[in-house]
């Protein structure tokens, strides 16, 4: 993996967004705003977030929106308010409860999170609507999607081109939401108003569009239990190609690509070629497609991309590199499955999105040119680790905490969360190793279509999977891997023909067992208590770990690494 390369993927997933347009200095978005994840409100935590109707009217030319939404929540612990998140930078013209307006003074959003008095206490199990209508500019995107926003551009042919990016600053820099993982909406009904020369893609299925007769058209799309930002703006001068993909499991998967008029046909073919390809290979690895009763959905984007489900943002402008496939669509459609059908609890947990989906790159490169091309994909990755926090931290996190903060693991959640997954299917062996990755995404093992719902998972909870699973104590691997910012030391030293080997790590105990090649033969050496030894001749040939199975401290990979 070329450094450039490895940049893109540890940025977050990942762009070099169109010049950026100045905000007006008055109406920026607060700091609150600006994180995703911040910890629900009391209020929150007392309702399910049933169902959202979002009309987006999206006016290019003045870099603007307006915007209507329905919320709709069951009760579920007595509040006497309503809270959701919005950026500052909208003007809020009305907010109703049940359909009734709620005065000016029974409501406010001062730092971004819009909070109704309702008129009368609600009890458990019952019903209540929020509505809300604001307008304004949303936050341009300094460089989406790391630091993100909304990205205005204009296509090759003149025509606008527009996407939103908010993985890293939240829902509320576009619309009405709850910006945290753990308030994933079940049902939302999406419609984009734009101007009739352009299409608006959106997540789930097509309802329909409408010819509005004032120059513009309303195109609407419906998504079941979205990612909290899943929902995106794509507008642009977009052609369509879709096919039908007959899956492994029996059904069949709509495929849909929506790219510039502008671009080269055999481009187009090229990458769309890869649509099946990649289906046949996580469905082959991991489990059913999730989303299939909706569709497998790319979109061009003015920025390199991001996960959206069921509509992955893709701007790699069909740049191939020596690999045999395009890894940003690899790596985006990776998070179908480790982000959206499964979704971290909290950010603290996010290398289950992006270690998981990272390792998917290896085992692709493995399955589509053999073993050699996986375990160089391994090596790029162990190239780049930092190791200076751990990957989780065991407390709550923001995801800028985790990505962008100096005490965060930034990319390591990429690299390192990959190659400690690669040592866990080595040390469990394959079979546990999927079991317990299908129990993780499907919340069982053996997943078909329709048997399954999507997953909201912790990191403590995949090492109560591998333990299940396995029928061991596997917490000695977590700790050390996962909780911990050094890597386990493997200490060699010699006694006449006694080789020694002992592990070393903050964690404790680490008892993981290790292969040891004598003059080619392969020997594995228990390592009980963390400590092992076997009979060497004083001139053979001695190779520890020679497939490098176990992620451990290399004096000789720190030393060659580029400073950062």
């Amino acid at each position: 993996m070329a450094a450039s390369r490895l940049a893109l993927i540890v940025a977050a997933s990942l762009a070099v967004a169109a010049p950026a347009v100045a905000q007006d200095a008055a109406r920026t978005s607060t700091p609150f705003t600006l994180e995703t994840d911040n910890p629900r409100a009391p209020e929150q935590e007392a309702v399910r977030f049933d169902r959202m109707d979002l009309h987006l009217t999206v006016l290019p030319e003045q870099k603007a929106v307006r915007g209507e939404s329905m919320l709709e929540f069951a009760v579920l612990a007595p509040t006497d308010r309503l809270s959701v998140e919005l950026d500052t930078v909208f003007d809020v013209s009305e907010v109703t409860v049940d359909g009734v307006v709620v005065p000016r003074e029974r409501w406010s959003n001062p730092e971004g999170r819009l909070t109704a008095q309702l008129p009368r206490a609600m009890a458990p199990g019952q019903t209540v609507r929020l509505g809300v209508k604001w307008a304004g500019s949303p936050r341009v995107a300094p460089r989406a999607p790391w630091d993100g926003g909304v990205v205005w551009a204009t296509a090759p042919t003149g025509e606008p081109w527009v996407a939103s990016a908010f993985q890293l600053n939240g829902c509320d820099l576009l619309y009405p939401c709850i910006d945290n993982s753990a308030g994933e909406v079940a049902q939302a009904d999406v419609r984009f108003t734009v101007p009739s020369n352009v299409s608006a893609p959106g997540p789930g299925t097509f309802q329909g569009k409408t010819d509005n007769g004032d120059g513009t058209t309303t195109w609407a799309w419906s998504i079941k239990q979205p990612n909290i930002y899943a929902i995106t703006l794509n507008v642009g001068p977009y052609v369509e190609r879709t096919a039908t993909y007959r899956s492994r499991f029996g059904n069949e998967i709509p495929m849909h690509f929506w790219h510039l008029k502008s671009d080269k046909p055999e481009d187009v073919e090229r990458l769309f070629a890869e649509f099946p390809q990649m289906l046949d290979f996580f469905e082959a690895t991991v489990g059913p497609f999730p989303f299939a009763d909706e569709k497998m959905g790319v979109v061009e984007t003015p920025h390199l991309g991001m996960e959206h489900q069921t509509l992955n943002a893709y701007g790699n402008q069909y740049r191939m590199d020596g690999r045999g496939y395009d890894w940003l669509l690899q790596h985006e459609f990776s998070h179908e499955w480790f982000a959206n059908q499964l979704t971290n609890w909290n950010a603290d947990d996010m290398w289950l999105h992006e270690g998981l989906g990272s390792y998917m790159q290896p085992l692709y490169a493995g399955w589509l040119r053999g073993d050699r091309y996986m375990q160089r994909e391994l090596a790029d990755q162990r190239d780049g680790l930092l190791n200076r926090a751990p990957i989780v931290s065991r407390t709550p996190k923001t995801v800028n905490d985790v990505y962008n903060r100096p005490g965060g693991p930034g990319g390591d959640i990429y690299s390192k969360g990959s190659l400690v997954a690669h040592t866990l299917r080595m040390t469990l062996g394959d079979e546990d190793f999927f079991e317990s990755l299908r129990i993780l995404t499907y919340g069982r093992p053996d997943p078909r279509p329709g048997n399954f719902e999507p997953q909201t998972r912790s990191t403590p909870q995949y090492n109560q999977i591998v333990n299940q699973v396995t029928g061991e104590n596997y917490d000695w691997f977590f700790d050390a891997y996962l909780y911990e910012a050094s890597l386990p030391v493997l200490t060699q030293t010699r006694d006449g023909n006694r080789l020694n080997l002992s592990w070393s790590t903050p964690a404790g105990v680490f008892p993981m067992p290790l292969d040891v090649s004598v003059n080619g033969e392969v020997r594995t050496v228990p390592m009980t208590g963390g400590r092992g030894s076997l009979d060497v001749p004083a001139d053979a040939v001695v190779v520890v770990d020679p497939e490098n199975k176990v992620l451990r401290q290399d004096p000789l990979v720190d030393r060659l690494r580029p400073r950062r």
